[in-house]
């Protein structure tokens, strides 16, 4: 084994606080909307964090050093042109603020609302089917990363008999996952969530610290100047033969952030559980704050793993995670392993144990969300529709679990069956496309179009979902072939915006009640906003703040303009320059060594900062939970008399 007692110790006490926060918070959930969406009481610091770790996961983490791996620091160059995208959707509310205003409980509740109830349930379908093959191969990465890791045999003796270690690994993290989510719903998830990203954060950072002052600056550039000439680690402009992670893949994936915003519902829970619109939109803005140390990891460590890998003053560690990871079944397993095993040799004791309950920590933080989510969204969204009348909230209630217990059974035999031919995050791109190809548009078009129509909802998903299919299909039987994950995402989401509108267009001009659909006007709601400034000056509700923001609101928003607009102005400049100029690989990596640093002072304050913020989020979370008055109807059961066409359309011919 590769771990110390002292390691161990650290992977059983952080298991063990995680395992105490959810007995603490199990007793504040009384309700169906408690368990679906913890009563809508969560703060901005508390849902950022939370959310943030939860679409994180183990997988996550091993699918982006993965990518990372093969384009080093020049991702993050390309990276930057998502920039302005981000800041347009976190200061405006781009359907995060909308979303909530129409109190769904998940989105395709939303689109019984908003289009019909036959069309939620086609929508809940695809959504669960989507959702069950994206998350199936996550138990056997992270099952994978925890036995290569830790050095764990591959069979272990129990009563004489040889069983699989890969199967006991998958079964032991995914009992817990069921426990975390199954024993208080989603107030157990956030709050057990919240602490773990805290954890998570601390460690990141502890470990980029120490590998930024560990590794010389200099060892670095020797091994990334070794890479083929167009397939730069250093120069973006220097990427051409970079295959699958490169300019496409981030152009496309700019669109995609834009698109499909909220549309995937891995972690949907998160999009109703904010105690206002202006908490979800505050929460959104301070995502990108949030995520500094896990960007920051996710770029710089691989980086240091192929010096390490390919650099002549590492030849023995080289040997040695090459060796270990020829076991694996496929190539594509043995890239997942490459960077985790490299951190496995140069971390020192303590850290190496810190990592592993990071790694445990995201498992069980993306594993309960998921589980929460999927689940939610059968009986909800598939289930619910079909049934006259609501359940009881006890039948409710324990249909929620058998259905989560169901979504952990269908993963666990995916895991053990399927074979991995292709990289996590294109795989991830094509199994989420089934729904989101086309969901984007419906989202989008229900929420800011009131022309948008039932029957363009319909081809919409039907045509996006196709395309997916079709790659999908296409992958398992032709090896190599050259229209990679990413690029049927691209071609389903075009093809799902392009039959939207124009069935919409062609169809009868009918509009639907918006004010209606998002509680505005005479349907507006008073326990929902907080007014600070009865009518904001023209000034600030340009920049996006209006009557709800507090002082420090719109601070937090002036800085995240100035941050974000700063690093736009470096990408402009040094794109028109590069342009022009020969750009060494000496001034780039000065460059890189620069953007590092600032990024590492950053992510230490961002910990403080969001510490402060979560305790005192999690104290009024409380509080809120023990004052509040439950609501039994409020299970997502929508209540109308007739479900034949659009309940909130209204004819304006």
């Amino acid at each position: 084994m590769n771990l110390t007692p002292l390691d161990w110790s650290i992977v059983f006490v952080v298991l063990g606080l995680m395992i105490a926060s959810v007995v603490v918070s199990r007793r504040q959930m009384k309700s169906v909307a408690d368990f679906l969406v913890a009563g809508r009481s969560a703060g901005r610091y508390v849902l950022s964090v939370a959310s943030g770790v939860a679409g994180l996961g183990a997988i996550t983490i091993v699918a982006h050093m993965e990518m990372n791996l093969i384009a080093g620091f020049s991702m993050a160059w390309w990276g930057m042109t998502m920039a302005l995208v981000l800041l347009f959707i976190t200061v405006s509310g781009w359907v995060i603020y909308r979303f909530r205003q129409t109190r769904c409980l998940t989105l395709a509740q939303f689109f019984e609302v908003r289009y019909s109830r036959k069309f939620r349930i086609f929508a809940g379908l695809l959504c669960f089917i989507s959702g069950l093959i994206n998350f199936g191969i996550f138990p056997a990465v992270g099952a994978r990363f925890f036995i290569y890791f830790c050095g764990l045999p591959d069979t272990v003796a129990i009563a004489g008999i040889e069983v699989s270690t890969f199967v006991l690994a998958m079964l032991l993290l995914l009992g817990l996952s069921i426990y975390f989510v199954t024993a208080g719903g989603q107030i157990a998830v956030i709050i057990a969530d919240f602490f773990q990203g805290m954890f998570v954060n601390v460690v990141f950072v502890a470990i980029i610290l120490y590998v930024f002052f560990t590794f010389d600056w200099g060892v670095i550039q020797e091994a990334l100047s070794a890479a083929p000439q167009d397939a730069s680690l250093i120069n973006p402009f220097k990427t051409s033969q970079v295959e699958d992670f490169n300019f496409w893949y981030f152009l496309i994936g700019v669109f995609g952030v834009l698109y499909n915003t909220m549309s995937w519902q891995g972690t949907q829970a998160y999009n109703a559980s904010a105690r206002s619109a202006h908490e979800a939109k505050m929460a959104s803005v301070l995502a990108g704050w949030r995520g500094l140390p896990q960007t920051l990891l996710f770029m710089f460590i691989p980086i240091v793993a192929y010096t390490v890998l390919n650099h002549v003053d590492f030849q023995s560690i080289a040997g040695a995670v090459e060796t270990t990871i020829s076991t694996a079944e496929t190539e594509a397993i043995q890239n997942q392993l490459k960077v985790p095993m490299v951190l496995s040799h140069i971390l020192p004791k303590g850290l190496i144990g810190a990592f592993v309950a990071v790694m445990l920590a995201a498992f069980i933080s993306t594993h309960d969300s998921y589980l929460h989510s999927w689940g939610s969204v059968f009986i909800q969204d598939v289930v619910m529709p079909f049934r006259k009348k609501p359940f009881t909230p006890r039948q409710h209630l324990r249909a929620l679990r058998w259905s989560m217990v169901g979504v952990a059974t269908f993963i666990f035999f995916f895991s053990l069956l399927f074979k991995q031919n292709q990289y996590i995050m294109l795989f991830f791109a094509i199994t989420g496309a089934i729904f989101v190809g086309g969901s984007g548009a419906v989202l989008v078009g229900g929420l800011y179009w009131k022309r948008g129509s039932t029957p363009a909802a319909w081809a919409a998903m039907i045509l996006g979902s196709g395309i997916s299919v079709a790659g999908i299909i296409i992958h398992q039987v032709v090896d190599n072939f050259p229209i990679n994950g990413q690029m049927f995402w691209a071609i389903s989401m075009f093809g799902g915006a392009l039959i939207y509108a124009t069935v919409s267009l062609m169809g009868k001009r009918k509009s639907a009640d918006m004010d209606r659909l998002l509680h505005r006007g005479a349907y507006a709601r008073d326990d929902e906003g907080r007014v600070v400034t009865a009518e904001p000056k023209k000034g600030w509700k340009m920049l996006g703040m209006g009557k709800e923001f507090t002082p420090f609101d719109k601070f937090i928003y002036i800085v995240n303009y100035i941050w974000t607009f700063g690093w736009t102005a470096v990408f402009i400049i040094g794109t028109v320059y590069n342009l022009n100029n020969e750009v060494s690989d000496d001034a780039w990596m000065k460059f890189w060594q620069i953007y590092v640093f600032i990024h590492v002072a950053l992510a230490t304050v961002t910990i403080f900062w969001f510490a402060g913020g979560g305790i005192r989020d999690l104290r009024a979370m409380f509080s809120r939970l023990a004052e509040m008055k439950r609501d039994d109807s409020d299970d997502g059961f929508v209540r109308v008399e007739n479900d034949s066409h659009d309940a909130t359309e209204r004819s304006n011919e």
